[in-house]
Order: structure tokens, then C-alpha cells, then sequence
């Protein structure tokens, strides 16, 4: 069964990262850990903050693969403690944000069990670019397409 496409109207043309992007956010875990807050600081700017209580700095990375910032957490086990009741899991885990075109993570800090990101769009400029329209006569200047056949070349020793 074929695909649709959201994207497969012949005015949108070079679309089709927009379509992989909306493929990744789809495939994105549904788990709730650890829960997240997206907010808007400015005109240009958003934070992530995440609630990772029990995690360490060292426990934590923080890396952007393909405009997507993925988060994971690891915690490591200590083995000498002896729990008579363990409500608290060391639990591993990984969010992932898909990022736009342009969005730049400025920097994170880890404050009282909150992970916070901060994000920034810098102002995009508009670019307007005039295209020379030639005289179809002058084919001079035409990228010319020829085809050619292979030919064999004997090599003697």
C-alpha cells in the first residue's frame, strides 16, 4: 500500500524534510519520563525544562543529531546501599525535540532536579533574488546535455 504524502502537491517543491521531520516526531517514545515544560521567553527564544530529580550533571547528556536534541539520562546503581523499600527507580532514559531549521540551543543548567534548555531562533532575513530571463535564440549559454557511448580502449604491453 502506497504512502500518502502530506506534502505531494506540485507547489511545494523541496518539502520533503519537512515530511522526515514530521516521520521522526511520530516515532518519538509516548513514555511520560520524565515530564517536560516547553516555555516562550521572547520573540525568539524558548527553554526546555525537564524534571530529572535523582540525576547528576555526570549522569546527563545532552546531544542534537539531525536538528533533534535528544536528552538521556543514566543513572548508575550503588551497590552497597541495601533498600528495604525501593520506590525510587534508577531508571534510564531518552526525550527527544525536533528541532527547526535555524533554532540554536544557547546553553543548559541543571538547578534543583530541573534540566532547563535554552533555545533561540534567530531573526530570519528576507532574501529577494532577481532571475535574468534570456532570449531563447542565444542557446550559447544552455547547458548542453549529450549523450555518449563507452568506448573501449586496448592497452598494449
Amino acid at each position: 500500500m502506497a504512502r500518502l504524502s502530506l506534502f505531494n502537491s506540485p507547489l511545494l517543491l523541496g518539502f520533503d524534510h519537512f515530511e522526515r521531520a514530521l516521520d521522526r516526531v511520530s516515532k518519538v517514545s509516548s513514555d511520560g519520563y520524565p515530564p517536560y515544560n516547553i516555555e516562550q521567553l521572547g520573540e525568539s527564544a524558548l527553554r526546555i525544562t525537564l524534571a530529572v530529580a535523582g540525576f547528576a550533571m555526570s549522569d546527563l547528556k545532552l546531544t542534537i543529531e539531525d536538528n533533534q536534541l535528544v536528552v538521556r539520562g543514566k543513572q548508575s546503581d550503588d551497590d552497597n546501599r541495601l533498600y528495604l523499600h525501593r520506590g525510587i527507580a534508577a531508571r534510564q532514559f531518552q526525550r527527544s525535540f525536533v528541532l527547526a531549521e535555524g533554532i540554536e540551543v544557547r546553553g543548559a543548567w541543571l538547578d534543583n532536579g530541573l534540566l532547563h534548555i535554552d533555545l533561540t531562533r534567530p531573526p530570519v532575513e528576507t532574501r529577494v533574488r532577481t532571475i535574468d530571463i534570456r532570449d531563447g535564440a542565444g542557446k550559447s549559454d544552455a547547458i548542453e546535455l549529450t549523450r555518449t557511448t563507452p568506448t573501449l580502449v586496448r592497452s598494449s604491453k
